[in-house]
């Protein structure tokens, strides 16, 4: 069986990618696939948020369809470390450590996100802010990525730019409003799979992605 291609389009602080991640992981041990990661910057910058009391209970309460979904752990720490605690909502920094990341070796930024993933919702511990990116980073040795989010160079910058600019077009293909999100590429072209199927059992996402194939 030939390998097939998925790109995955994600953002660090996204409660439902955060429900994905077993899914992707199995996705990315099976040698039937091979995925490509693409942050989208959806809550980055210009789509960062305040952290208001009412933002903080509308994602508590959907953390909570997302666990009781996925069985993904949304601590309590989290609730009152992180989402209690108001601040920023705003993915820049993950987003860059994953780049950070992608040029340094590409296989690390699944492991990147998933530190990254755990340290916010299980460890409740700050992933908006740069010194809370680069702290997590530096204690799970991401060295690398630590020092790139500390001390961003231009030449970083400009792959961030260069690289949110082309997943938009990719975005903009497939109608794609929100993620998760998963692309099927094959030899009839781009195929955008119903992100509810990443929610379902491994076995029916699988046939789903091999179906696409067919089609």
């Amino acid at each position: 069986m030939k390998t097939r291609e998925l790109v995955y389009l994600f953002d660090p602080l996204c409660g439902w990618c955060y429900g994905a991640s077993p899914r992707i992981s199995q996705l990315i041990d099976d040698p039937d696939f091979h995925v490509t990661f693409r942050p989208t910057g959806l809550f980055a910058r210009e789509g960062a948020r305040e952290l208001t009391p009412e933002f903080a209970q509308y994602a508590w309460q959907n953390d909570m369809r997302i666990e009781s979904a996925t069985g993904q752990v949304f601590s309590e720490a989290y609730r009152e470390n992180v989402l209690n605690q108001g601040g920023v909502f705003d993915s820049f920094s993950a987003t860059l450590a994953l780049i950070a990341a992608e040029l340094s070796e590409p296989e690390r930024i699944f492991a990147v996100l998933k530190t990254l993933q755990r340290a916010r919702y299980v460890e409740g511990l700050d992933n908006s802010s740069s010194q809370g990116v680069v702290e997590i980073l530096e204690r799970e040795g991401f060295e690398t990525e630590a020092l790139a989010v500390s001390r961003p160079t231009e030449a970083l910058l400009r792959r961030y730019e260069h690289c949110l600019r082309d997943t938009q077009r990719l975005l903009d293909r497939h109608n794609v409003k929100g993620v998760p999100a998963l692309v099927v590429v094959g030899a009839q072209g781009e195929r955008l799979l119903p992100s509810s199927k990443l929610f379902t059992s491994y076995e029916e996402l699988k046939a789903e992605l091999l179906r696409f194939e067919e089609l």
